[in-house]
């Protein structure tokens, strides 16, 4: 039976029959196809093409933002490491020398610095981070280390506490601290270990938390910051990895965190004495965390709301890039995207707590903040994760299919090119993972897409706290248990349906484009539906068995 076009459509015969001619081989349903293709025609030009240029202008105008954050933040680390402005010319910098010749003060010379340790169910690397925080290099009478365990495995909290029993042996001032719930989390664990009376005796808190392994001599280097310049209250070092070659996952995140460190860190310490703590590998003044009311479990980057809230007071922080401590990279996917899911919805959460105390503070300069509100959380927080996924998972998709819609060669092109260069010339050894890394992380956009606004808007999982797990000499010890790059056994444990789900979308849109497309969208699109089916069936990190 053949149909008659309505006249509402026929004007458009002219401009989008191509896709019909395509079909040609098709018989006796040409007319119907006709129809609907041309119902879907005005639809895309009245209702889908405008939403789409809102889209894609959105995105060019938080594409130019985040490209041109990412050259000035280049620039100010690159700026700083030409001119050689090493922390130790910044700031002042003397060893702590006892003095010998008067014998009451000995060892006095020393501040008292307490180290904490928060933990929970931390079997495979406890012995390792109180190993290394019990033999850092520092009088043993001016040093406390403090284990806080929220452990809820009654094994694993005997050996722990077993653990601290042997070094108090050896003459450590080491504490065993628990608490009967886990209220806060972290941010409760160290808020409570803040309350206890010995406590009082110290100035500084060193922080690690249970995978980190500092250098004996990380108090001698760091501290003599601390003592001979008030103004600062904190001081952080820059994260070292034990297992970068662990997998392909861990060598990627490692080029995300270098940026970070290098890039980000070192920035916010030379242009604004202003940064986020890293929640470890910091020793923070006792007094500007007294100062501003302590440890808050608002958010679940309890670390983040302290650095805020101690900035807006008027105290610095110091980032101390080759001050290095070893730590340990997530290898499976799903404990990764917990953390990520920390990472990304804590600080937009933080965002909507405390941007308007941010603008109202008198203690800060309006320069900084407009750094704070502007760079460090809008641009990066909010701006980079809705960006990386829409544009292009979304944006350059969904354009191969209205041709209404063009997308600039500049933003296609010469933006993400910036950008992956900025952040190659910082991994020039990994150079050659920068086309899997950028793939990479745009699977992951999506998650931390949603997780913005599960934080800005605090609605859902806001407050979910996931511990990321640790393998610690695991793996080592027991290559047995090493699955390299192998999904766990059950097929359904290892899929992972939203990314399945969305490289369905990418697998359309690349064949639609390769098939009536104008453009080369579709080697691009192509190759992030791959990345994002390898990800979906869980063909990326590390599965270790249980066995």
């Amino acid at each position: 039976m053949k149909l008659l076009l309505p006249s509402f459509i026929s004007a458009a015969i002219d401009d989008d029959g191509f896709l019909f001619r395509g079909l040609h081989w098709l018989e006796g349903d040409e007319d119907v196809l006709l129809v609907l293709w041309k119902m879907w025609v005005e639809v895309r030009r009245a209702v889908v093409a405008p939403v789409l240029r809102f889209v894609t202008f959105s995105c060019m105008i938080m594409s130019v933002m985040l490209v041109l954050e990412f050259v000035w933040m280049g620039a100010v680390s690159l700026g700083v490491k030409l001119l050689r402005r090493r922390p130790e010319k910044r700031y002042k910098w003397e060893v702590f020398k006892e003095q010998d010749e008067d014998v009451e003060l000995g060892t006095l010379v020393y501040p008292m610095v307490l180290v904490q340790i928060p933990m929970f169910n931390e079997k495979e690397v406890y012995k390792l981070s109180i190993g290394a925080a019990c033999g850092l290099e520092w009088p043993p009478d001016r040093i406390i280390i403090q284990v806080l365990d929220d452990s809820t495995d009654p094994i694993i909290k005997a050996l722990v506490e077993l653990e601290c029993k042997a070094w108090a042996s050896k003459g450590r001032n080491i504490n065993y601290e628990v608490r009967n719930n886990r209220k806060g989390y972290k941010a409760g664990a160290l808020r409570e270990g803040m309350g206890y009376s010995y406590v009082n005796q110290c100035d500084f808190v060193a922080i690690f938390d249970a995978d980190f392994q500092p250098d004996p001599n990380f108090l001698l280097r760091a501290m003599p910051f601390l003592v001979n310049n008030p103004k600062i209250a904190l001081v952080q070092a820059r994260w070292d990895f034990v297992n970068i070659d662990e997998c392909l996952m861990t060598r990627i995140q490692k080029m995300s965190l270098d940026y970070h460190f290098k890039v980000e860190q070192e920035a916010g310490s030379s242009a604004f004495a202003f940064f986020g703590f890293n929640g470890t590998a910091g020793i923070w003044r006792i007094a500007a965390i007294n100062e501003v009311g302590g440890w808050k479990d608002r958010t679940t980057v309890e670390d983040m709301d302290l650095a805020v809230r101690a900035s807006l007071k008027g105290w610095e922080f110091l980032y101390v890039g080759d001050l290095k401590v070893k730590s340990e990279l997530p290898c499976n996917f799903k404990t990764y995207r917990h953390q990520q899911h920390r990472w990304t919805c804590g600080p937009a959460n933080l965002f909507r707590k405390m941007a308007k105390d941010i603008v109202k503070a008198k203690e800060v300069s309006l320069w900084k903040k407009f750094y704070m509100v502007y760079s460090f959380f809008f641009v990066r927080k909010i701006i980079s994760p809705i960006v990386t996924f829409f544009l292009y998972s979304v944006v350059i998709p969904a354009s191969v299919m209205v041709p209404e819609v063009s997308i600039p060669t500049w933003v296609v092109v010469y933006i993400p090119t910036t950008i992956s260069l900025l952040n190659a010339i910082r991994n020039p050894r990994s150079i050659h993972l920068m086309p899997l890394w950028i793939l990479f992380e745009n699977v992951m956009s999506m998650h931390r897409m949603k997780s913005m606004m599960i934080g800005l808007f605090e609605v859902g999982s806001v407050n979910e706290w996931v511990v990321t797990e640790k393998l610690g000499d695991a793996l080592n010890a027991n290559p047995e248990i090493h699955l390299l790059e192998k999904p766990p056994n059950k097929f359904r444990e290892r899929l992972n349906f939203s990314e399945l789900g969305f490289a369905v979308f990418l697998l359309f849109a690349a064949s639609y484009d390769l098939a009536f497309g104008l453009n080369l969208y579709c080697i691009y699109i192509f190759l992030q539906a791959i990345a994002f089916l390898v990800v979906g069936f869980g063909m990326v990190g590390k599965h270790v068995s249980n066995s």
